[in-house]
């Protein structure tokens, strides 16, 4: 079972990684959507986001980027990061390396039909959290930030409830936290539930949403 909140070990044992922003006196956080863009859904986020004047980070489909180029926009120009998350939410551990980078580099020039990403920016989040040390060094090496998550919330399992994935991200949330939801249908009646009142929660308490 994958806790709500990552261990300190596994951040220390795969510290290569990306898995929180922590910075001394400043009161961040950091809210990454995974699986958009999804018409309605990723809008709904969108418009959350507005309201409380916050940024956010989008790790994007390439497949939903080509079915929905005016969403993928749309993000863009409200001023929110974008990342890579394959282009078909290929699992690592189930593909050659050859397989996975392709997948990878399809989706980017997707993203490259719309926007400009400059070495910096090039962000990747695996499917699952999945990756291995050799896929790796392969992204490392073309210029790829791995970035993973300090939060869960939880929001795509079925069996829970919309009041439980609020808590997961209430209880384990702290400044630095790398916040993970889901713009995707299957996520959808958790997520609706649980991002105005996360947004609403932690702005009373000072904190600012920033994006990657």
């Amino acid at each position: 079972m994958i806790p709500s909140k990552t261990p300190k070990v596994l951040k220390q044992f795969f510290s290569s990684y990306t898995w929180d922003l922590y910075v001394k006196n400043e009161k961040k956080l950091y809210l990454t959507f995974d699986d958009g863009p999804i018409p309605d859904i990723t809008e709904f986020v969108l418009d959350q986001l507005r309201l409380h004047n916050a940024n956010a980070t989008f790790f994007c489909i390439g497949e939903n980027i080509k079915k929905h180029p005016e969403i993928f926009n749309k993000i863009v120009s409200e001023g929110h990061s974008v990342g890579n998350h394959t282009m078909n939410h290929l699992k690592a551990w189930k593909s050659s390396s050859r397989a996975y980078l392709k997948n990878i580099t399809d989706c980017e020039n997707t993203m490259l039909k719309h926007i400009e990403i400059l070495p910096e920016q090039r962000i990747f989040r695996p499917p699952y959290g999945q990756i291995s040390y050799s896929k790796f060094k392969i992204l490392e090496k073309i210029g790829y930030k791995i970035i993973l998550w300090d939060v869960l919330s939880k929001d795509w399992e079925q069996n829970s409830t919309p009041e439980v994935c609020l808590q997961n991200v209430i209880q384990n949330t702290e400044q630095g936290s790398i916040i993970v939801f889901h713009d995707s249908i299957k996520a959808s009646k958790n997520l609706t539930y649980a991002l105005p009142k996360v947004l609403d929660y932690f702005t009373k308490k000072g904190f600012i949403f920033d994006k990657i």
